[in-house]
């Protein structure tokens, strides 16, 4: 089955949606320069430096997709005493999302370098270690306090170290009856267990259930899955086959956006903080789904993490 998006959603309920993003927050640093010539010391392009940018990325960049929608978002994460982190602060700061740092000076907060030259990606360095646990316990604490305040709470997991807690979070939100909305990591699955909604690709997917041969095969491999974690639904996103959603009232497809692909980075932030930021307006996920895959499709079309406005989606 195949449904349209829903009329618009009333921008004065989105302002009053509150989405409490936790997980792990970066800095995307990006280089741009020219490539004119070889390196005479290796087989590699020199590239010129000519200008360099800072965004948000990670969970900070899904907060920022939640804000730019016209919600409101906190971001609880865990960050290093560097140089990173307060760049990265001072980014989150501009946006109006409301601030949780934890601080651990043993960590280095996670920095992605990337290298572009003729608009083109050539290189991404990677800087991170990870957290203490004493600094993530104290995030479990600071959460429970925050979770009142929030109609949905959206957990963006990269593997970083930051949600070492997440199954005591999980478990709060839904006592608190809070809708859980998870960017799933890693091929173990059962630390997730009880949430609302996990939203992983195609790839992540496959770790977790294996290959399929059919559509067929793909729903009682994506159903079991589902019921065996007690999750509400689980949103299978694929790329340019678009989005399933798996539920107790079968699956619900909606197919792609057609649309050049410029960039893929930061797609999946754009499609969870979208459904996130809708159900805590008052959206049912069905509802929500056909309008974050619109946004994934608007945000492919620009370079880098990017994000996507209220005007852009209702256009």
């Amino acid at each position: 089955m195949t449904i349209q998006p829903e009329q618009p959603v009333q921008f004065a309920h989105l302002a009053q949606a509150r989405v409490l993003v936790v997980g792990d927050a970066m800095l995307d640093r990006y280089w741009y320069g020219a490539v004119d010539r070889i390196s005479p010391e290796a087989p590699v392009p020199v590239v010129r430096v000519t200008r360099e940018e800072e965004r948000m990325g990670g969970a900070a960049n899904v907060a920022c997709n939640v804000v730019s929608l016209g919600a409101q978002a906190s971001l609880l994460t865990v960050v290093g005493e560097d140089e990173a982190s307060h760049k990265l602060e001072a980014l989150v700061a501009q946006t109006g999302i409301a601030p949780y740092f934890g601080r651990d000076a043993a960590l280095q907060t996670t920095v992605k370098l990337r290298v572009i030259g003729r608009q083109q990606q050539l290189l991404r360095i990677d800087f991170e270690n990870a957290p203490h646990s004493e600094v993530l316990a104290s995030q479990t604490a600071l959460f429970a306090q925050l979770l009142p305040q929030h109609q949905a709470v959206l957990f963006s997991d990269y593997g970083k170290g930051g949600l070492a807690h997440v199954a005591h979070m999980i478990a709060a939100a839904r006592a608190a009856a809070k809708t859980v909305l998870i960017d799933p990591k890693g091929s173990d699955y059962s630390r997730y267990a009880g949430a609302s909604v996990l939203t992983p690709n195609r790839a992540e997917l496959q770790q977790v259930i294996g290959m399929w041969s059919s559509e067929s095969e793909l729903q009682s491999k994506a159903q079991n899955l589902r019921a065996s974690l007690r999750l509400d639904a689980l949103l299978l996103t694929r790329s340019e086959e678009g989005m399933t959603l798996f539920d107790a009232q079968g699956q619900l497809h909606v197919s792609a956006q057609a649309r050049e692909v410029f960039d893929v980075t930061g797609a999946g932030d754009t499609v969870i903080a979208t459904l996130a930021a809708l159900v805590a307006s008052g959206m049912t996920l069905r509802q929500a789904m056909p309008l974050a895959n619109k946004a994934g499709g608007i945000v492919v079309g620009k370079f880098g993490t990017a994000t996507v406005s209220y005007q852009e989606l209702f256009a």
